[in-house]
């Protein structure tokens, strides 16, 4: 088939596409400029449990088709493409920067060339670089996503974050809140730089309205002191006085701020208030001792210290909020340090978005049944630094055992 030949026309309408009509275009030039019968963009919902179609999708409740167990689902989950026989389907993943958003279908007469499942790989990845300016212009992809309406304070704190994921030079990064639809104060940020990467894991005391509040007030102040230049300990400082100054010692929000440097493996870090630090090595798992110090904003002239910790290549660090360890199930047991050292480890072959997913659905399915009262919010960090990885294992294994960052150049089946 002649697919890599006319994929320069579909890059040329991609390119000229309006914000909202990137999945019409893309498949209306690849059914006119490839062998491609058909093509339908898929978004992953806000709480990663289902792909859901863009195009003819109501406002709620649309069909959609689970990520745990589809072809396409897999594509997702695994970021390699796959080629479903029963539908000459060949599923793509469509990524960008390491930030995943769904998954673009093509049918076709035939099963593709290696060489063209590259060219469509490449070509997926800049339908990815398109949606993420898109979301800047048009809400259509945003109502896609939904599976549930969002409240006020959900509404907030997801636009508040920088994205889901993200891929650097010799790390990988991705985060997740948990209810997705109804997520009041925890909340996470992050930003790289040439030579580091900051973050920063909040999580607001309250619920609803109030608790959005008081963290959109804390992410603010601190991107503000970051992008004054401030290092870890001014950051804190700042925010601290930010929050006392609003809310005189009344409200303040637990907080972790990490810099990490991919080039030594240094994690910097200013631990004020909850949210925990866990290691995965190999198949050891150890909770990273800080000395914890106040959350800011409880008396607002705060002196915050960084303390420091040293990666080697292949750590993981996972930040869990309280709202993940100190989930309790029906029968009123606390998911506890067992069972969240037993999730952590078992993520050990999956890439830090996969695992972010896993270690949500392991703290969803123990308090299933149970009345949410707490959010939570997951962080999961790899200190790849720029290692080769495996690639897939064949498709009769389950998800859980997807290696780090699978090659992106291939196919399964």
């Amino acid at each position: 088939m002649a697919i890599r030949n006319g994929l320069s026309a579909v890059y040329e309408a991609l390119h000229s596409a309006a914000p909202y009509a990137l999945a019409e275009v893309v498949r209306d030039a690849l059914v006119a400029h490839t062998p491609a019968q058909s093509a339908e963009l898929l978004l992953a919902d806000y709480a990663l449990v289902a792909l859901r179609p863009v195009l003819d999708t109501p406002v709620l409740g649309a069909d959609e088709i689970r990520i745990d167990s589809s072809d396409a689902g897999r594509a997702f989950a695994s970021q390699q493409a796959q080629w479903e026989e029963s539908h000459s389907t060949l599923h793509l993943p469509v990524t960008a920067c390491g930030e995943r958003f769904g998954v673009l279908s093509v049918r076709l007469p035939i099963a593709p060339e290696l060489g063209d499942v590259g060219e469509l790989l490449e070509m997926a990845e800049a339908l990815g670089h398109g949606l993420r300016g898109a979301d800047r212009l048009t809400d259509r992809y945003q109502r896609a996503r939904r599976m549930a309406r969002m409240t006020l304070a959900a509404e907030m704190q997801w636009g508040l974050l920088p994205g889901y994921g993200h891929t650097g030079k010799g790390y990988r990064l991705a985060g997740q809140l948990e209810p997705a639809y109804a997520v009041y104060g925890d909340n996470f940020d992050w930003s790289c730089d040439p030579d580091s990467l900051g973050l920063s894991i909040t999580n607001g005391m309250g619920e609803g309205m109030r608790a959005a509040l008081l963290t959109t007030l804390a992410v603010t102040a601190l991107r503000n002191a970051r992008r004054s230049g401030a290092d870890l300990e001014e950051q804190a400082g700042l925010a601290d006085e930010a929050i006392y100054a609003q809310y005189g010692g009344r409200e303040y929000v637990s907080t972790l701020l990490l810099r990490f440097e991919a080039a030594t493996g240094q994690l910097f870090a200013v631990d004020a208030g909850s949210p925990r630090l866990i290691r995965l090595r190999g198949l050891d798992v150890e909770t990273i001792k800080l000395d914890q110090q106040l959350p800011l904003g409880m008396f607002g002239n705060t002196t915050y210290v960084e303390q420091s910790v040293s990666l080697q290549p292949g750590d993981r660090m996972v930040v869990i909020s309280d709202g993940v360890y100190g989930a309790r199930s029906s029968a009123e047991e606390q998911f506890g340090e067992s069972l969240l050292e037993s999730v952590v480890r078992s993520t050990r072959l999956q890439p830090a978005d996969e695992a972010v997913r896993t270690m949500i659905r392991g703290m969803l399915t123990f308090r299933e049944g149970v009345d949410v009262f707490d959010d939570a919010v997951v962080v999961c960090l790899d200190w790849t630094a720029d290692q080769t990885v495996e690639a897939l294992p064949p498709r009769g294994e389950m998800l859980s055992e997807v290696p780090p960052h699978p090659a992106r150049t291939g196919i399964a089946v």
